[in-house]
């Protein structure tokens, strides 16, 4: 059993809320990715500026004595104002210079690094001028200079440059508050969007449920057909449902009506006969014979009647198994002409309706061909495609090679009745029967000669379905 926790009843409730997770993740997923890296630009950013920076001390000079002579300019005015929190080092073998920027900050312990080796690192902790923490980043750049005379070794160094993180956290902070202040606005204009189009796109079937209450209502006869296609299989079935259940009700009436009309005759003659005044004996049979055929017609049009409700969304069933049970009956009943029934049934084909139905055709056409049959019978079934998301249709035929049938004569043979040759057994009904059942399914029943036995053809074609 499915748990079910507070799921909204409304298909656009369902779709707004699962929408606007997916939207609400996506912009945050895509804000943290634009922060992260617009934080990776800053910092390289921050990287190449410092870098510039040490280039211009790396160039400084060296004393005799070893000392340090830096560049008259600074690269940055910065450099020259005390706790302005940029700030430039020169680390040496035996002692350290410091821009007069760094004259009163505590600035973390720079060591030496090899020649060649370049650094960035940060944010690192620090003291500032006025005392209070601060972190900062760094960059480091490893050096050797190498003297003219030949009184010294060469001088190795190493030139450091800080810059306050205070400045990139700023640009940081800027940067955010643009991005989500956009991506806010964004969303809720995404948002409202979306519920626009949920409300359009979902208009479609708030007037299949304003054409089906018409229906309920007797103001429409049906759905229309100004639906889109993926609704369009819903409003035929619709339709077809609808139009089902009215065949049906007419039937079901025209059966009532036609056995009141049938009762009608043999009630009549009852009443003829008691007031004619015959003999006891004589009122006893024809109670007895009326009565028989009052039992007969009410027989007959409950046959019938269950015969043609069938049901519309049925499960498709296989046609080979009924066919053979058949056949092996009627082999049994005509085993004195040695008749042999051949199948040629495509293994996808299947009868979409009620097994009676199926049986009852099947039985009335295949004895059709067994009783004027010489020696053989084929019945042939094939699956009618009628196009892509449809159900296709269905082709029974039945074929013999006995004398056949003259064309003139076969609307003749199709009504009520009429048998082919009243020399033969049977009540003519039989092919009316196979016509109500295709009737009822929408069918048609094709009557012909045969191209391969020679005989008569009987094809009854399904249309395909929803």
């Amino acid at each position: 059993m499915r748990l079910r926790l507070a799921q909204p009843r409304s298909l656009q409730s369902r779709q707004l809320w699962a929408a606007s997770f997916g939207l609400v993740a996506f912009l945050a997923l895509a804000g943290f990715a634009l922060d992260g890296a617009f934080q990776r630009t800053a910092q390289s950013g921050l990287r190449e500026r410092l870098h510039s920076y040490a280039l211009a001390y790396a160039n400084s000079d060296f004393a005799r004595d070893g000392s340090v002579i830096p560049p008259w300019e600074p690269p940055d005015a910065r450099f020259r104002r005390p706790g302005s929190g940029l700030y430039a080092q020169i680390v040496l073998e035996n002692g350290m210079w410091e821009s007069e920027s760094a004259q009163g900050p505590e600035l973390p312990p720079a060591p030496m690094l090899p020649p060649g080796k370049q650094v960035f690192e940060g944010p690192l902790p620090f003291r500032q001028i006025n005392g209070a923490p601060g972190m900062a980043y760094r960059f480091g750049y490893g050096l050797t200079y190498a003297r003219d005379d030949d009184e010294g070794h060469d001088i190795r160094y190493t030139v450091y440059v800080l810059e306050d993180s205070t400045a990139l956290a700023r640009q940081v902070a800027a940067f955010r508050a643009a991005l989500w202040w956009y991506l806010g606005g964004a969303g809720v204009i995404l948002l409202l969007l979306q519920m626009f189009v949920l409300r359009w796109s979902l208009r479609p079937l708030r007037d299949v449920i304003l054409e089906l209450k018409r229906v309920q209502r007797g103001e429409a006869s049906g759905m229309s057909q100004a639906h889109p296609r993926e609704l369009a299989p819903l409003t035929e079935s619709i339709n077809a449902f609808i139009q089902s259940e009215r065949e049906n009700l007419e039937r079901q009436r025209n059966t009532l009506a036609d056995l009141a009309h049938s009762l009608k005759t043999p009630l009549a003659v009852l009443r003829t006969r008691l007031e004619s005044g015959a003999s006891e004996a004589e009122l006893r049979q024809e109670l007895d014979t009326q009565l028989r055929r009052m039992n007969d017609l009410v027989s007959y049009q409950l046959a019938r009647a269950a015969r043609s409700g069938h049901v519309l969304f049925s499960a498709p069933i296989e046609i080979e198994p009924q066919a053979e049970q058949i056949v092996v009956g009627l082999e049994k009943v005509y085993a004195s002409k040695g008749v042999l029934c051949e199948f040629d049934i495509d293994p996808k084909a299947r009868f979409h309706g009620e097994t009676g139905d199926l049986q009852e055709l099947l039985g009335n056409l295949l004895e059709n061909a067994f009783k004027w049959a010489k020696s053989r019978v084929l019945l042939t079934v094939r699956e009618l495609p009628v196009g892509p998301e449809r159900r296709p249709g269905l082709s029974i035929a039945v074929e013999d090679d006995g004398p056949g049938i003259q064309e003139e004569r076969i609307p003749l043979i199709l009504q009520r009745g009429v048998r082919g040759d009243q020399r033969v057994q049977g009540h003519g009904i039989g092919l009316s029967i196979v016509q109500d059942i295709l009737k009822s399914y929408r069918g048609e029943l094709h009557v012909g000669r045969s191209q391969e036995l020679g005989g008569a053809r009987f094809e009854a074609v399904f249309p395909g379905g929803l």
